[in-house]
């Protein structure tokens, strides 16, 4: 039984997506490997993945088993889709767009942008389409340079009332990485991502905030950390009143019970909200800390994340 709840971070590559993968020459691309499909990316290890991952029949059962109403679905920022030159960047984005739009009344979609040469006018098509907000690569937000570039497109955000999600992802100038072929697939997700989302939010903190008082953010995976290093930040001269920021959340993908207490310590429940990283990890449930806790992190918060414009609350299907 569904307790109206929201998972704010999913990933669920629509057909149209998965078609145009297959039918690239170079990275991003994916190939069938006997019974199961492989992922190549520029800079990380392949990644081998079954298409049932991305069937919402089966994910809408998932979330039916975890008690939750809604799930939001993005592009992952890996891919380096987003920093693909505008002519390859464009199609592939409207493949998953124009796939996710269709997923079903259970699915809201965090829009994409081509990174390359940001258009603001592109958030207003997207938000007008119906996708709940945007979601960023934090490598493309991590140096004041990259939030000077995207100044634009975040005051559009802001000035349309709708969240900014931050995900792991390289900065869309330099995604031509080369792969190394040793190493381990866990590698890119206990490095460069927790470093690319750890230096995103302390961005944010020092020139972001500043340019764009109003906005929400919410950070995949615990913004990698980086509010548990506060004591540490202060000390060094950083600017306090990160840890308290009422417009910066949190979602709980690929961490448990210990790392999301410790950062409720840090900033309170009221910036938690869940997200499971459904399928890359098999994710812990959103009762993790209690019921109360529950209710806050996949009700109660989303509501507050995505504030009180009336489309928006609409489209996350969470009762107030």
């Amino acid at each position: 039984m569904s307790n109206g709840g929201t998972d704010i971070h999913q990933h669920l590559w629509p057909e149209r997506l998965l078609g145009a993968l297959a039918e690239r020459s170079r990275p991003p691309l994916i190939r069938r490997s006997g019974a199961e499909w492989v992922l190549r990316i520029d800079g990380e290890p392949e990644h081998r993945f079954s298409l049932a991952d991305h069937d919402p029949a089966l994910r809408v059962e998932a979330l039916d088993r975890s008690g939750l109403e809604r799930a939001i679905v993005s592009l992952s920022g890996p891919l380096g889709i987003e920093g693909l030159p505008a002519h390859e960047a464009a199609p592939l984005l409207e493949s998953f767009h124009a796939g996710a739009l269709e997923l079903g009344p259970r699915f809201g979609v965090w829009g994409s942008l081509p990174l390359r040469s940001p258009d603001p006018r592109a958030v207003a098509v997207l938000l007008d389409r119906g996708f709940v907000g945007v979601t960023i690569p934090a490598g493309a937000l991590r140096t004041r340079e990259g939030l000077a570039r995207l100044y634009r497109v975040l005051h559009r955000l802001e000035s349309r009332g709708a969240p900014l999600f931050v995900h792991p992802g390289p900065d869309p100038l330099e995604v031509d990485q080369p792969r190394d072929a040793g190493t381990p697939v866990w590698w890119p997700a206990m490095t460069s991502y927790i470093a690319e989302m750890n230096a995103a939010w302390h961005a944010f903190a020092a020139w972001g905030r500043r340019s764009h008082p109003r906005l929400r953010v919410v950070f995949a995976m615990l913004a990698g950390g980086a509010p548990l290093h506060l004591e540490r930040l202060v000390a060094r001269g950083g600017p306090r009143a990160a840890g308290a920021d009422p417009g910066l959340f949190y979602d709980t993908s690929s961490y448990g019970e210990r790392a999301v207490d410790a950062l409720v310590r840090q900033v309170g429940i009221d910036q938690v909200v869940y997200g499971s990283d459904r399928p890359v990890v098999d994710p812990p449930h959103h009762a993790i800390l209690g019921p109360a806790a529950a209710e806050a992190m996949s009700r109660t918060n989303v509501l507050r994340l995505f504030g009180s414009e009336p489309r928006l609350r609409a489209r996350i299907a969470v009762a107030a």
